[in-house]
């Protein structure tokens, strides 16, 4: 079977707060000829990881690695690596993601008024700027 995973399944399979569900979810990303896992599942899992679930970076950044290393998982793995430079940074890991996308569609600089994301992105090396009022 092919799979495009959810959030709710994922956390379940990193969580186990419902055993019946944890059971299911590790099975089916277990036998899964293959688990797409689009961005916004991965912004939405750092999310509820960290806010529903008050997992520490290090914790969060360790499921989505161990995701990201299963070689029946497929997904944009640079966007997911940026992400995880930004989070690793002390950023949001969706303020990664959505520069390196941004990038990848031609914008030259990540612009917002989120002076955080903007330090840590400056900091990555990548282009970033508040805009002036």
């Amino acid at each position: 079977m092919r799979i495009t995973a959810d959030t709710n399944l994922l956390v379940r399979s990193i969580v186990a707060d419902d055993a019946g569900q944890a059971r299911a979810a590790q099975k089916l990303l277990a036998e899964a000829e293959l688990v797409a896992i689009p961005v916004t599942v991965w912004c939405e899992l750092v999310w509820v990881l960290g806010r529903s679930y008050n997992q520490p970076r290090q914790q969060i950044a360790e499921a989505i690695r161990r995701l990201l290393a299963a070689a029946t998982v497929t997904t944009d793995k640079p966007a997911a690596e940026a992400g995880l430079a930004a989070m690793e940074q002390g950023g949001d890991f969706a303020d990664g993601v959505a520069a390196y996308l941004g990038r990848s569609l031609g914008g030259q600089e990540f612009v917002s008024f989120d002076r955080k994301a903007v330090r840590v992105l400056n900091g990555l090396g990548i282009s970033a700027s508040i805009p002036n009022a």
